[in-house]
């Protein structure tokens, strides 16, 4: 079931009206009808996946339980250990099997010797690389004892399988979200009124901005070869917003929508392509899983500790782990190598965490460095990209030599105004919200109910005109 779809638009209003007028009552009744919704809502792409998220929840919430009884050290790191190959067993099986089968058979075919593949076809679960490394935070931290296991398993199925968020994230920590399924949650007018203006703008970003440029990138990704170096800078630039529109559209919309049931979730985007270096780009990008690899990879394995050769091996590790995660092909594996690259300067020369404030914080304008900044960081930001959505190694890198060709100084043929225009309104507004947790939480507060209302009738027009031109799914439905 789509966000933006009109399946969702009947969905989230039925059990909206369930939750606060007939369960509201009994809080173990409003968890209950969030498991029900959360099973139709995930159920909706294919009844089968169920038995996976569930045999997943049970797992780690038997676990759990058994972490609390057992205080011996072997018997605990055998238990988190069970979970960890379970969940990445299931992940690993499901994401990488056939990527490793080919692989291995490609590698015994450049010595010469025929191998017959025996590859599958595997039916990826829609948001299975999520909802694994959330389940998997629960373990872990009950393992560390970082937090206390949970005997109530209504709670806990509610917190794995939370539509808002399950499949395309915030990846939540259990220690932050399920809690919350444990306290009785009071209806707010202001959060919920909050929570429509953000669903709104994740709207906007997905259907506008996302929608519209996905027409044109996939134009001339797809046809890479008929177009010029110009064409083709383009339709990486029109890529590069799509991929931000389309997943902080996401993670807007889930943080909207879980404010409505009276949940906070955590920012997962934070206006990354204003980031004065790298360092600060994945500060402010997926948030949730460049803290979860931190936290849970990077730290463990000895992190920024040691000497200098050590943290380029840590730097590495992580990126191309992150890369790996985002989808079985090596054009992934090379972009999360590619951004280390990036990275490793900043690293070496301890600059890593110098813009850690808001770029021109109270000021209209940033100054001349910042703005060199921004534009170098958004311009590999692009070029990575690249390696992202290109379909293979050899398209990334024909796809590049186009790009860096004499025809970079010519025309692009393909220059839609309407997106174009639609992108600059984007980033005008972005940029007077960046000190915010979304563009327009307190855009026109101060205003007139006429213009602020006029200001969201616009967005929702918006909203329509571009929704008729087409829909696609969520990018990261993929991973």
């Amino acid at each position: 079931m789509l966000f933006n779809s009109l399946d969702f638009a009947v969905f989230l209003p039925i059990v909206f009206i369930l939750y606060w007028f007939i369960a509201n009552k009994s809080l173990k009744l409003q968890n209950l009808l969030l498991v029900v919704a959360s099973y139709v809502f995930y159920g909706w792409w294919d009844y089968r996946f169920l038995t996976l998220i569930l045999f997943s929840s049970l797992v780690d919430y038997t676990i759990g339980l058994k972490l609390k009884e057992d205080n011996k050290h072997s018997i605990r790191k055998t238990l988190l250990w069970i979970s960890i190959i379970v969940n990445l067993g299931f992940l690993g099986f499901f994401k990488y099997y056939n990527f490793f089968v080919d692989n291995f058979v490609q590698a015994f075919s450049f010595f010469g010797t025929k191998v017959q593949p025996n590859t599958l076809n595997i039916i990826l679960p829609v948001g299975i690389s999520f909802y694994t490394f959330q389940t998997l935070s629960y373990t872990i931290d009950v393992y560390k004892r970082r937090l206390e296991p949970t005997s109530d398993i209504v709670s806990f199925l509610a917190f794995v399988s939370f539509f808002p968020q399950l499949v395309a994230g915030p990846i939540e920590r259990a220690t932050h979200l399920l809690p919350q399924f444990y306290n009785k949650r009071v209806f707010y007018y202001s959060k919920a009124v909050d929570g429509c203006r953000q669903i709104l703008w994740g709207l906007f970003k997905k259907i506008v901005i996302a929608d519209g440029c996905a027409e044109y990138a996939n134009l001339i990704f797809n046809n890479s070869s008929e177009y010029s170096g110009s064409t083709l800078f383009v339709g990486a630039l029109f890529f590069t917003f799509q991929i931000y529109g389309d997943f902080s559209g996401y993670s807007d919309i889930a943080i909207g929508t879980a404010r409505l049931f009276g949940f906070n979730l955590k920012q997962n985007f934070a206006f990354p392509y204003f980031s004065r270096d790298i360092a600060e780009f994945w500060r402010r990008w997926h948030i949730s899983l460049s803290t979860w690899f931190r936290d849970y990879l990077y730290i463990p394995v000895g992190g920024s500790r040691g000497s200098i050769w050590l943290k380029i091996r840590n730097i590495f590790l992580i990126f191309i782990v992150s890369g790996f995660w985002h989808g079985a092909n090596w054009t992934f594996i090379f972009w999360g190598f590619l951004n280390a690259i990036y990275f490793l300067p900043l690293l070496i020369t301890n600059r890593n965490r110098n813009n850690l404030d808001v770029i021109a914080q109270n000021k209209l304008l940033p100054n001349l460095r910042e703005m060199f900044g921004v534009f170098f960081t958004f311009m590999i930001t692009v070029l990575a990209w690249v390696f992202f959505r290109a379909e293979t190694m050899s398209h990334a890198f024909n796809f590049l030599d186009e790009v860096f060709s004499k025809t970079l100084f010519s025309l692009p043929t393909i220059r839609p105004t309407n997106i174009i225009l639609a992108i600059v309104f984007f980033f005008t507004i972005e940029w007077l919200g960046k000190g915010k947790k979304y563009a327009i939480e307190k855009l026109l507060l101060k205003q007139s109910v006429f213009y602020r209302w006029g200001f969201y009738m616009f967005l929702l027009a918006l909203i329509f005109v571009f929704s008729n031109q087409s829909q696609q799914e969520f990018i990261y439905f993929q991973f």
